[in-house]
């Protein structure tokens, strides 16, 4: 599977079918493997935090969650990503592939979100639900622990900027096989929040609709011109 590097971070050249094709071969080998969706957010916070870094570069599986992480791999590596692989798609995506067979553990988001997420997907994928917690908790070890009980096939953590230093801190204690970060996708999942038009879904805007829609996130654009800033810097500095 073909793996590039963007401003330090690795990002690999896999469609939408090859990313679920893989998350397959992962739910049949031992150990824990973790699955970032990468997006332009993620990339200026890693530039410092070196810990971001370390859990990308040990990630199994690293997708463009977003036209800005296609746009930079093109810009700096001349190399075609196949599509951009976002959560919101992913993880319909696996469900409906794999279906009944998986084991699923749903953490993140506000108090019931993550349960009303659990039984919608239970009805519309007839997966089996084996653990479900809220984001609000401040004391790792007993969430930890339900998880690792439990021993899902899928560990679905929306928990937004903290989701994936969750899993990478403990990927050794949690005992699933495939976990991702997933953002705001519990929230999609419970029916609280609705996907926007798919022709927005296609021309790759459906980041630039929801931020417009909701003040709380127009905290992003600041980050989003720091990373175009990155990406032409990055060219400009290797010609």
């Amino acid at each position: 599977m073909p793996r590039v590097e963007i401003l330090g971070l690795p990002v690999d050249l896999v469609s939408l079918e090859q990313a679920v094709e893989r998350i397959g071969e992962m739910l049949e080998s031992p150990g824990t493997h973790q699955v970032i969706t990468l997006n332009p957010e993620y990339v200026v916070r890693a530039q410092g935090d070196p810990q971001l870094v370390q859990a990308a570069r040990e990630s199994e599986l690293v997708t463009a969650d977003g036209v800005g992480i296609v746009w930079a791999v093109r810009q700096l590596t001349k190399q075609q990503l196949p599509e951009r692989v976002t959560g919101a798609d992913l993880v319909p995506a696996l469900l409906e592939r794999f279906g009944p067979r998986l084991r699923v553990f749903f953490l993140g988001a506000r108090p019931g979100v993550a349960q009303k997420a659990a039984e919608n997907t239970m009805a519309r994928w007839g997966i089996q639900v084996v653990g479900v917690q809220d984001g609000y908790f401040k004391d790792e070890a007993p969430v930890i622990e339900a998880i690792a009980q439990a021993r899902p096939d899928l560990l679905l953590v929306g928990m937004g900027e903290r989701q994936d230093l969750f899993i990478h801190r403990n990927k050794a204690r949690l005992g699933a096989r495939v976990a991702i970060g997933i953002g705001g996708m519990l929230d999609v999942l419970s029916g609280e929040v609705r996907r926007v038009h798919p022709l927005f879904q296609r021309l790759g805007l459906e980041w630039l609709v929801r931020i417009a829609g909701d003040r709380k996130r127009w905290g992003r654009f600041p980050r989003l011109i720091q990373f175009v800033r990155l990406v032409r810097a990055a060219k400009r500095a290797h010609g």
